[in-house]
């Protein structure tokens, strides 16, 4: 008798032991970390298409985080158009592009974005297009888009934006060593 409690007590505790949690959980803690700071970045991608955006001072700010959903408005220049939406779902994460235009009200082209269909792995967290941004990529004339698959790469020291389709990559990285002053809200922030 005294031999079996031997043998099922490591079992029994492992039973009751927490589980690890889940990668898109540590990955959404780890960009809570930087919740308030701002970052510099730069373009690192060398499409031709790109090339007013390697010309401009990039900044993202992680400005406002809760529970559920992180915001992270990123300035290109002066134009303070964009914000990324990281929303914690049941089954993963969700990564959405709110631009609006300079007296706050939405553009034609906004929430697009997809939901991680994996866990994010090695600091990656991929969204691959979901159906409401292939439909509205249609009937705004650019299917092209439906293709995309947008990436976020968290390091220690680094944060980088990527978009990836076939004929196409975009990647912009952000230095998470050197904070710089908070730029002013995005358009369209409360």
């Amino acid at each position: 008798m005294r031999l079996s409690c031997f043998i099922f007590l490591p079992l029994a505790l492992a039973a009751c032991s927490p589980a690890a949690p889940p990668a898109d959980s540590s990955f959404f803690a780890s960009l809570s970390q930087l919740c308030g700071q701002a970052f510099e970045g730069r373009l690192v991608s060398d499409d031709p298409r790109d090339a007013d955006w390697a010309e401009q001072r990039l900044v993202m700010h992680v400005r406002e985080c809760s529970a559920g959903e992180i915001r992270i408005p990123l300035h290109v220049g002066e134009d303070r158009s964009r914000t990324w939406v990281i929303t914690r779902e049941a089954a993963g994460l969700q990564l959405k592009h709110d631009h609006r235009h300079e007296d706050g009200t939405e553009d034609v082209l906004s929430q697009y974005g997809g939901s991680t269909i994996v866990p994010p792995a090695d600091g990656r967290a991929e969204f691959p297009a979901d159906q409401y941004s292939r439909i509205l990529f249609d009937r705004e004339g650019i299917a092209v888009s439906m293709d995309n698959v947008w990436s976020i790469t968290l390091t220690e020291t680094s944060f980088t934006y990527g978009l990836d389709r076939p004929d196409r990559h975009f990647a912009a990285e952000f230095d998470l060593t050197n904070p710089v002053d908070a730029p002013p809200p995005p358009w369209g922030a409360e």
